[in-house]
């Protein structure tokens, strides 16, 4: 029984459960560690990370971006438009985003207006890619086409596109800006510093499709580009430009040029040439209708120049207006070479030299000043000199050094052939001639004072040349379809042999008229150039002439400019135009 007793409480004690106190203060301890991890991992968040946590988060839905600015207006003398800049939608896709079958596709080109086999091609070139434009700068039927679709992975953004109301008409002055907005050609190019504007910046929301939901702040506001102010009158402009256009197609010329200057104060009033472009359309494949020829290109002035020659034989005080110069018997051997006249015009007076053209009139009086006197004549009015106009692609032109003259060099200079300017640099030095004797820097901004004048010329030089210059514009002159009625005009026709590399051409020519008005106080002066006229006649009398004398007789009524000749004098004037 005892014995029983016994073995019974020792199989008691060998069945007693093991203690999990050890167990359950490992976890207590480890559930301590792990809220002590807790508590400390979100103080790390919310105090010590606080910044960056918070910059990350932003970066998952804010964004910095740019608001594009306007490009600044170029406006005319009286502040008409001339360029703007007018606000349109650009297409871009993320190809990672992108998600398009075959109709989708076909949708986005249609609504694009582009073949689908050039838009797959683009895509498919920008695999990888996060940003690709489909269309730059689109119309707002294709903008709101393509917002229609509401594709995932297209978006628009808001651009500037460059838009010139008057086209073709200024299209050689104003040049154009590229898809960017950057000035590329002209006076977009000269002043596009001036005219950028600087984009602004904002900070904004945007949703998982890039959608901007809301602005949060402005951080640089958007600064316009500068407004510009020409010397051009848009009346004028388009009154030269039309004029011009149809001497072309009348002649069947290949080219032209016209400059409206005002003599006092050099502005610009008009510079036109042909043939044109439209600015607003493509430029590709345009040529050589880029080029504003007035500035960019050169042509010997031939008869043109003469009045300068003159000038420096008057200031040399050898010579006066009724001085007789024997022309006969029409042609003159020089050197190696011989002169000739159109006509043998016998004895003239000098001014007669000038009245009738002729070549060996000019030709004696410069043999007989010298050639340093005839380049120094030349020179002051800015013969071979800078424009300082700022204009992209400026041409100096050409005066050689007179130590290197021939004897026949220096004849054929002095008729306008071994030099060579540009069509305002030749409306420059007639300016000197209108302004008395003062040499004035053109430009193409409109000039709120008189700018600084040169003394180049005698005041009586110039204003003995004036005279001679209303004769040429006379019925004994070469130049009578250059008449204004009621104005007294005066100027000066040239006709000039083409040059090429096989020397001057004999059926190629160049006609230009130089002249100004009205002659009482000569305010404007003008050039005109028609470059190979190919319908028989080549004159400068003939083509050139009544271009000014349109755009002349047009800019004196619009300037409020007084007649200063009996109208029955100038219709008797217009009614005798010859051939020359």
């Amino acid at each position: 029984m005892p014995t029983a007793k016994l073995k019974k409480t020792g199989q008691a004690k060998r069945l007693k459960l093991p203690s999990y106190s050890a167990r359950r203060r490992f976890l207590f301890v480890l559930m301590g560690l792990v809220g002590v991890a807790l508590v400390g991992r979100a103080l790390e968040r919310q105090v010590i990370q606080t910044e960056f946590l918070q910059q990350e988060g932003a970066r998952r839905y804010l964004r910095v971006i740019e608001t594009p600015a306007d490009r600044g207006p170029i406006v005319d003398r009286n502040g008409e438009a001339l360029a703007l800049s007018t606000p349109v939608d650009s297409i871009w896709a993320d190809p990672r985003q992108l998600e398009l079958d075959r109709q989708s596709l076909g949708q986005l080109a249609k609504a694009l207006e582009m073949p689908p086999t050039e838009l797959a091609a683009l895509l498919q070139k920008s695999q990888g890619r996060s940003f690709v434009y489909l269309k730059r700068q689109v119309s707002p039927d294709i903008s709101a086409a393509v917002q229609g679709l509401k594709l995932v992975g297209v978006h628009s953004d808001r651009e500037y596109r460059r838009f010139y109301p008057a086209a073709e008409v200024v299209s050689h002055v104003l040049g154009f800006t590229n898809v960017d907005d950057q000035g590329q050609e002209g006076l977009e190019l000269a002043f596009n510093e001036r005219l950028t504007g600087r984009p602004g910046k904002k900070r904004v929301i945007r949703d998982g499709r890039r959608r901007i939901v809301k602005d949060v702040e402005r951080i640089e506001p958007v600064r316009p580009g500068q407004q510009v102010q020409l010397s051009l009158d848009l009346r004028l402009q388009f009154l030269a430009y039309r004029a011009l256009k149809s001497a072309m197609d009348e002649h069947n010329a290949i080219a032209g040029t016209a400059v409206l200057l005002d003599a006092r104060k050099g502005e610009i009033l008009a510079m036109v040439n042909q043939p044109g472009f439209n600015p607003n359309g493509n430029k590709a494949r345009t040529g050589g209708r880029l080029r504003n020829r007035a500035v960019t290109d050169l042509f010997e002035p031939g008869s043109t120049i003469k009045p300068f020659v003159v000038a420096a034989a008057l200031e040399s005080g050898r010579y006066q207006p009724d001085t007789p110069v024997d022309t006969d018997p029409g042609y003159l051997r020089v050197g190696s070479g011989r002169v000739k006249d159109v006509h043998n015009y016998g004895l003239l007076d000098v001014a007669g030299v000038i009245r009738k053209s002729s070549n060996i009139g000019v030709t004696k009086i410069a043999l007989d000043l010298g050639p340093e006197r005839i380049w120094d004549a030349y020179r002051r009015v800015g013969v071979g000199q800078p424009l300082h106009t700022g204009f992209p692609g400026e041409i100096n032109g050409r005066l050689s050094d007179p130590a290197k003259w021939r004897e026949f060099d220096q004849a054929v200079i002095s008729f306008g052939y071994g030099i060579s300017l540009n069509a305002l640099q030749l409306a420059r030095a007639y300016a000197v001639l209108a302004n008395d004797g003062l040499l004035v820097e053109p430009g193409f901004l409109l000039r709120s004072q008189m700018p600084e004048l040169q003394r180049v010329m005698h005041a009586k030089t110039a204003r003995q040349v004036q005279a001679m210059l209303e004769q040429v514009v006379s019925v004994q002159g070469t130049a009578r379809r250059a008449a204004v009625p009621g104005y007294r005009i005066g100027g000066k026709t040239g006709t000039v042999k083409k040059h090429s590399a096989q020397g001057y051409a004999d059926n190629e020519y160049q006609g230009v008229f130089v002249g100004m008005g009205p002659m009482s106080d000569p305010r404007l002066v003008m050039v005109v150039m028609i470059d190979e006229p190919r319908s028989g006649k080549y004159y400068g009398g003939q083509v050139a002439a009544p271009v000014f004398a349109e755009v002349m007789a047009g800019a004196l009524r619009m300037m409020n400019i007084a007649p200063d000749a009996p109208q029955a004098e100038g219709l008797t004037l217009v009614a005798a135009g010859g051939p020359r």
